[in-house]
């Protein structure tokens, strides 16, 4: 049963965009006939709870990523968000959502689980394995057999090895993917990277690091920071 787990929450994550879809158009068609306006997806979804966050928990300026630890993209980005964090220091806080691009991607819902396995552990944990997921992509993304890399990924940031495989297909790994993948079907996110900063999503060429930088510069001169 454990082995079939992540196949079912990749078929749970597929209904759950249908079901997502659906309900939204059923919302805009009742708007059109009512004063009532339609429900913010970005509120009424929350995702995963408590998020994983990194930066200064009370910054004025928060930004949401949805992420793919396959991705290249995403690869690419890691450093360059990593420099962003480091420029707003203690304005700024991170927030990451798992958006596994299945069947895309195929390692992806597993990374994801890695991740949030060694989150169980720790939130700094989960940082640890997300930060050596990207920092490695180009190695362990050809690999056909993976646990024992990411055992030994699990190992190297000091998590206990045997709870880690009995969470990485675990129920509470599921929930979180399941959670974050709810929100990301609402907000309607396609691609990965995908930001958003203080509830905006970055557009078009906005999504870059120097519109990102922007957007937050913008969202702290709102918060007359």
């Amino acid at each position: 049963m454990k082995k079939s787990l992540p196949f079912i929450v990749i078929a749970i994550v597929l209904v759950a965009a249908i079901v997502g879809g659906w309900i939204l158009l059923r919302s805009s068609r009742q708007s059109s006939n009512s004063s009532q306006p339609t429900p913010d997806p970005a509120l009424e979804v929350q995702g995963a709870e408590p998020p994983h966050i990194r930066g200064n928990p009370s910054a004025p300026v928060t930004v949401e990523e949805f992420g793919d630890f396959q991705c290249p993209s995403c690869g690419a980005y890691y450093p360059e968000l990593k420099k962003i964090e480091t420029e707003f220091g203690d304005k700024l806080r991170v927030i990451f959502r798992e958006n596994p691009l299945v069947p895309t991607h195929e390692h992806a819902l597993l990374a994801a689980q890695a991740a949030e396995a060694a989150g169980l552990q720790g939130e700094d944990k989960f940082w640890a394995m997300h930060d050596k997921l990207y920092e490695n992509q180009n190695t362990w993304t050809p690999t056909k057999d993976l646990v024992p890399v990411f055992v030994d990924y699990a190992k190297q940031i000091g998590l206990n090895a045997d709870q880690f495989m009995k969470d990485l297909n675990g129920e509470k790994v599921a929930q979180r993917i399941f959670q974050d993948g709810k929100r990301s079907h609402a907000l309607g996110i396609k691609s990965t990277p995908s930001f958003f900063v203080n509830g905006k999503e970055a557009r078009d060429e906005q999504w870059k690091p120097d519109g990102l930088r922007a957007m937050i510069n913008e969202a702290l001169k709102a918060a007359g920071k």
